[in-house]
């Protein structure tokens, strides 16, 4: 979703603010390139801590102010704020919220946000987002989450981010979503319009190959990705590809390349 010009703004504004572990994340993040296909609604910052969101907050409202904003609190406890920001005719959402560290790659420098969650980990989230919730936008997302790796790989590595889970098990959860009619989309801001049936057709034939990626890996890997060093990326493998696993922990950790 390419953000909206008010958004952009905001973003650049807040961007002086932002540090490994204060970071744009959720759906903003996620689609901030201008030719994604939907526009989010807010903007999402993720914190390691309650303590660096309350202290985010502070800094960020300050900046916003003093900036010609205006910042309504709609909603403040521990380890999350929400509130709208408002300039002239123009608003949006804002939220501050503390996550775990855990993660498969480091926090990454973004020149139109300062620092913000990575594609990979982004991905993963939105697919745990989905299993959790039945909302079009999440559907609409996990496609895009989809272009940085296949379905079967970002349900092997969600169990490791959620070890509640197997892979077999989101998988199953993921295959109840999909089920939506045109006017489901109507409420969301769209770069372009949806053609259910070739989404369809992507997310049926995605959910099948996932299955079957599953019985070609040792599932004593499950939850972490696969990084092939010749091609210098995470993929999705086949069982002759020569790739090495990589397991998330606090703060994310760059993969082995040597």
């Amino acid at each position: 979703m390419p953000l909206t010009a008010f958004r952009a703004a905001i973003a650049e504004h807040l961007a002086v603010n932002r540090s490994s572990d204060s970071y744009l994340a959720g759906g903003a993040a996620l689609h901030i390139e201008p030719n994604s296909k939907r526009y989010s609604n807010a903007l999402d910052y993720f914190h390691d801590s309650e303590e660096r969101v309350a202290q985010a907050v502070r800094d960020d409202v300050r900046l916003l102010e003093q900036s010609g904003y205006q910042v309504e609190v709609l909603l403040q406890q521990p380890g999350f704020t929400r509130a709208i920001v408002r300039k002239g005719e123009e608003a949006t959402k804002l939220e501050w919220a503390h996550d775990s560290a855990w993660r498969f790659l480091p926090t990454v420098r973004s020149k139109r946000s300062g620092f913000q969650l990575s594609g990979i980990d982004l991905a993963i989230n939105k697919l745990l987002a989905l299993v959790g919730r039945d909302e079009p936008r999440d559907y609409l997302d996990i496609h895009e989450a989809m272009d940085v790796l296949p379905l079967g790989a970002l349900c092997w590595a969600a169990a490791g981010k959620d070890p509640g889970f197997t892979p077999a098990m989101l998988l199953d959860l993921l295959r109840r979503r999909g089920r939506y009619h045109a006017e489901d989309f109507a409420r969301l801001h769209l770069a372009q319009p949806v053609d259910l049936p070739k989404l369809k057709a992507r997310w049926l034939a995605a959910l099948d190959k996932a299955e079957h990626f599953f019985t070609t890996r040792d599932p004593s890997e499950i939850g972490c990705l696969y990084y092939s060093r010749s091609l210098q990326k995470f993929v999705e493998p086949r069982p002759s590809d020569d790739v090495v696993p990589h397991y998330g922990r606090p703060g994310g950790v760059l993969p082995t390349v040597g």
